[in-house]
């Protein structure tokens, strides 16, 4: 079986109680920070075709902070333990980052395909996840960069104008043109291809809703772990070094002749609802997950680590409850399983029995028609 099949024994989450965590595994799935170590100290060196040796390395070089958007997705600390992970979804996270490969993630909506790199940006220290939502508008430049040219031309004439009318207390004249990088700001995709020792975790959200070239127009990407900025190449002679905004808040990078060459390629998790296929090249070149359905151990781990203190007897009734109604649709978003008992349980809603049950089946109603 090749890396990248999914098992066909659906019980392979059921044993893994009794499963072993391999020795190879650096990413274990539960989403705790690994103490006091680096990825580099773990992750051995790259496969000769992915080895990338972009630069120069930032003075500072760690990923940002995350964000607080982590606690929002993940809770404020995982419970989720060894035994409740599973195996094939590890196995293949670690196989994305030995090869350093993109992963693609298809799964029904509400699975936890985004939270995946969320959990793995925790679990290895490697900072704030970068973000790039996809809508059909979507293009490649927009992930790897924007260059304001109507800005910088509006601080061109003003400049102009102002020199025209002579000095003026109140608005002194700069003293040059305002650099070009001040109008640059890299996307999301572009900050993660910066020269760095760790890699970033580089989210693209539900490509299935880009236009149909978009999975084309990553292929390079992917393969040569660079790109280039055209606007800043233009002027190299005259500005090798320019200092460009990124997708961070409030960050810089520093782009050498206009090129963007990563150091260590990034942690990129694809997210896809399975509503569309995609080209063969590019499918080639990612390793391919399915999320199955949260089981009750997981769905438990994700209530302890969002709504801490609820009463255990009410929680498994309705987790219970709400993996019942589940499996007579097809499955329910895990969210709305939050939802219900955080209005059941915080007292924000007081109702009767009756009045719960509707509001209940309003909450878990099915994203799919009945058939």
């Amino acid at each position: 079986m090749s890396i990248d099949e999914q098992p066909d024994n659906d019980s392979s989450r059921e044993r893994s109680a009794g499963f072993g965590t391999p020795d190879w595994w650096i990413y274990r799935g539960t989403g705790r920070p690994l103490p006091d170590v680096r990825l580099t100290d773990l992750l051995p060196a790259p496969p000769p075709w992915r080895d990338f040796r972009g630069g120069p390395l930032p003075e500072r070089d760690a990923p940002p902070p995350d964000d607080g958007e982590a606690r929002r997705r993940l809770g404020a600390e995982s419970h989720l333990s060894e035994r409740d992970v599973d195996p094939h979804e590890v196995d293949m996270v670690n196989a994305a980052l030995y090869l350093r490969r993109p992963l693609l993630v298809t799964g029904r909506p509400g699975t936890g395909k985004s939270s995946l790199a969320f959990r793995i940006a925790r679990e290895l220290n490697l900072g704030r996840v970068l973000r790039w939502p996809i809508t059909s508008r979507t293009t490649l430049k927009s992930g790897l960069y924007a260059y304001d040219a109507i800005g910088r031309a509006q601080a061109a004439a003003t400049r102009q104008a102002l020199a025209r009318w002579g000095p003026d207390p109140d608005r002194p004249l700069p003293d040059a043109e305002p650099p070009v990088g001040d109008f640059v700001r890299l996307g999301p995709l572009g900050t993660a291809f910066l020269p760095t020792e760790l890699p970033r975790v580089l989210l693209i959200d539900e490509l299935d809703k880009s236009d149909v070239d978009l999975p084309n127009d990553l292929l390079s990407i992917f393969e040569d772990g660079q790109f280039t900025i055209p606007e800043l190449e233009r002027v190299r002679d005259r500005s090798p070094e320019v200092s460009v905004l990124t997708d961070d808040p409030g960050a810089t990078a520093t782009v050498v002749d206009g090129r963007v060459s990563c150091r260590a390629f990034p942690v990129v998790v694809i997210t896809s609802n399975g509503e569309r296929e995609f080209p063969e090249a590019f499918l080639r070149r990612c390793l391919r997950l399915t999320i199955k359905e949260p089981d009750a151990e997981q769905l438990a781990a994700m209530v302890a680590a969002h709504l801490s203190g609820t009463d255990d007897e009410q929680r498994r009734r309705m987790i219970q409850e709400f993996l019942d109604r589940g499996a007579e649709g097809g499955g329910l978003p895990a969210d709305k399983l939050l939802d219900a008992l955080y209005l059941a349980t915080s007292g924000t809603y007081r109702g009767d029995d009756e009045s719960w049950a509707r509001l209940r089946d309003a909450l878990w109603r099915q994203l799919t028609p009945a058939t």
